[in-house]
């Protein structure tokens, strides 16, 4: 068993990004890596045919109290399927949900968080999840806000974006390597070979800036275009929307932004998304 190295982060931060980074730095191609092939390079720990396996039932024949209690089954299956290190995206906060643990240290080798500032993730979940502006401002600051399952997938809990974030930065002795979404899109070499050095690969910088040009925006949203995209929700009309950093400052009515900061002052000050006179900085 080889552990897994779990790739968190609240929905519309970049998770996918960093995943398509590596599955293309894996695989070394003359040309991007199809990006309905993720699953051949990283896993999900919300995949139903997951939970189906371990339990030897239909998704749709799972209640969800069922769901919740074979979660640290699917872990372990996770981590055995491989013997080297398995990277899972996960959208869980770290917690319990009636009293089992929604990330499983037993078979935690690691962690990377991928955080961006959440005026510009808020734009993006309500998009993602078919929410308007103001229903996300109350899911980000939602104790209780759970990402909801489907036909193919299972819930994640998130709690709110503040408690999400150091839930995974102030887990007793993860010590996960954290990545900003704005680092990436305005720094990507930096940030995506301080990432590499962090899982201890090859400083490869050759393979590590095509693997860059590989996943830029408007690459996948080309494939999107032409491929589809299997982790789409159905709540949302394009899965990669626009991927600029600032963004927010076009879309989020100025009342919504500042309750926004209001709600999530302290960790967005820790992370540099706040002057210190708490205006935003990016």
């Amino acid at each position: 068993m080889g552990g897994i190295c779990w790739l968190a982060s609240f929905p519309k931060s970049g998770n996918t990004w960093v995943r398509l980074f590596l599955a293309n730095l894996f695989a070394n191609l003359p040309k991007p890596v199809n990006i309905n092939t993720l699953k051949n390079f990283t896993f999900g720990d919300n995949r139903g045919d997951l939970f189906e396996q371990v339990a030897g039932r239909p998704l749709a024949d799972l209640s969800m109290q069922e769901i919740n209690a074979l979660r640290p089954r699917v872990h372990r299956f996770i981590a055995n399927a491989r013997p080297e290190t398995i990277f899972v995206k996960t959208h869980q906060a770290i917690g319990f949900v009636d009293g089992v643990a929604t990330i499983t240290p037993a078979v935690t080798q690691g962690a990377v968080y991928i955080i961006r500032n959440p005026l510009d993730t808020l734009v993006s979940y309500a998009s993602h999840v078919g929410a308007s502006l103001e229903e996300a401002v109350r899911h980000l600051a939602d104790p209780d806000n759970r990402l909801e399952g489907g036909s193919i997938s299972t819930f994640s809990m998130l709690t709110s974006w503040s408690n999400h974030v150091r839930s995974w930065v102030d887990a007793p002795g993860l010590k996960p390597h954290v990545m900003r979404y704005e680092d990436m899109a305005q720094d990507p070499k930096g940030t995506f070979a301080a990432f590499c050095r962090f899982l201890g690969l090859p400083d490869d910088r050759k393979r590590q800036d095509k693997a860059i040009r590989f996943t830029a925006f408007d690459t996948l949203r080309d494939q999107e275009a032409r491929l589809g995209f299997r982790e789409r929700p159905p709540t949302s009309e394009v899965f990669f929307r626009k991927g600029k950093v600032g963004s927010w400052r076009d879309e989020l009515p100025a009342t919504l932004a500042e309750q926004v900061i209001a709600d999530h002052r302290e960790v967005m000050q820790r992370f540099g998304y706040l002057n210190p006179d708490g205006s935003p900085i990016y």
